[in-house]
């Protein structure tokens, strides 16, 4: 401290982390951040609201998916906020042409081209008929349309990279829900992010809480990333009788309503040491200041621990609706129902515990972080190779 004499015995701890020794107290001064530029370093500076002129348009990629779905559910509920303008989904053309008649978009894209016809002849009465379009190049299109602001991207896995940079090129901000993007490809994505002056903007529970909480932190104020866990399916199972699991089992999860691949994920706690890397990225902290603590209730969705030990959480029911809501209106917040939006009760809530994680039953997160201190292109290899996993699984 400027105007201070302090003395001071300094060590390099065996992960390369600088401890110091002061006054009796133990100081942990962490690695600087090595990587691209993060979305959000190490603070969020919210900007001046600025008066709209009607809702906010959208483009939603992922469109019959879990987050998809939700994200639809969230404009119909407030269509004085937002209006949806272009949407890409994979096969699931029934679903697809039911969210074309309630939205009547301006432009369509399905994955599967063999699905066409049938989407023609289900959507045949919609007076206004959206342009449809097939395959990644669809999604692209659907990404970059020239009516929408921001993009919601839903689709799961590196399938959603070439849209969401096609985004950015675009200058749409990123309602980021696909981690992969940032996971495999965040070492171009960012620059590219910046370049463009393109906000990447978090979707998923836990890195929502942490922007959230990180909103007029000063500079050098935050000291560490504290990401929470459910545990997952098999939180409360024997190390032994994992061998026993069926697909069933994996894809059912105790708190969250997701899709089947995050569900397994977060299964194996494979999400979460997926969700180290990420906020490695979006927040620019250093892999030894993030760290995983296991929170069965899921109330607690993410803190940070400031520079003097203060600890900022974020609460909430186990409802991914809340942190779409949020990145989509951001920085202003919607008022919401209490008939469709319960709000938290402690009582309800009862306890809220916390333990550390089992690396013995739960490895894939020492495998994430070691793909994270790798650098290069480790953590692309990782989230492909997982991404392969979970797919024979599913």
């Amino acid at each position: 401290m400027q105007g201070t004499t302090m003395q001071a015995q300094t060590r390099v701890g065996a992960s390369g982390v600088r401890v110091q020794r002061s006054r009796g107290r133990l100081n942990v001064s962490a690695k600087q951040y090595s990587g691209p530029p993060p979305a959000w370093p190490k603070r969020v500076v919210v900007p001046e609201v600025k008066p709209r002129d009607g809702p906010k348009p959208f483009s939603v990629l992922g469109s019959t998916g879990s987050i998809g779905t939700q994200t639809l559910d969230i404009i119909a509920e407030f269509p004085d906020k937002f209006k949806l303008v272009a949407l890409a989904a994979g096969s699931n053309v029934e679903l697809l042409a039911e969210q074309v008649r309630k939205f009547q978009p301006k432009m369509v894209a399905i994955r599967d081209p063999s699905k066409v016809p049938l989407l023609k002849e289900l959507i045949k009465g919609v007076p206004q008929q959206p342009e449809i379009l097939v395959g990644d190049e669809g999604a692209v299109e659907v990404a970059r349309h020239p009516d929408c602001e921001a993009v919601v991207t839903g689709i799961v896995g590196c399938a959603g990279l070439l849209p969401t940079v096609a985004a950015i090129k675009a200058g749409k901000d990123i309602c980021l829900a696909n981690k992969e993007t940032l996971i495999a490809g965040g070492p171009f994505v960012l620059p590219l992010a910046n370049q463009y002056g393109v906000k990447i903007l978090p979707a998923d529970s836990e890195h929502s809480a942490i922007f959230q909480v990180m909103q007029g932190l000063p500079e050098g104020g935050l000291r560490r990333i504290i990401l929470t866990a459910s545990g997952g399916a098999f939180r409360d199972w024997p190390v032994e009788k994992l061998a026993d699991v069926t697909v069933a089992q994996a894809i059912t999860h105790p708190n969250w309503s997701m899709g089947k691949k995050i569900t397994i994920d977060s299964a194996t706690l494979m999400n979460k040491g997926l969700e180290v890397i990420e906020a490695h990225y979006l927040y620019g902290v250093d892999y030894d200041d993030i760290d995983i603590v296991i929170h069965p209730q899921s109330i607690v969705h993410s803190m940070i621990e400031t520079a003097d030990s203060s600890v900022l959480a974020q609460l909430g029911w186990p409802d991914m609706r809340l942190p779409i809501i949020y990145t989509m209106s951001w920085p202003e917040r919607v008022l919401v129902r209490d008939e469709t939006w319960p709000r938290l009760d402690f009582l309800k809530a009862n306890s809220l515990t916390f333990k550390t994680p089992d690396h013995a039953k739960y490895p894939s997160m020492n495998v994430a972080y070691a793909a994270g201190r790798a650098g290069g292109t480790m953590t692309g290899v990782l989230s492909a190779a997982n991404e392969q996993v979970g797919a024979v699984g599913v």
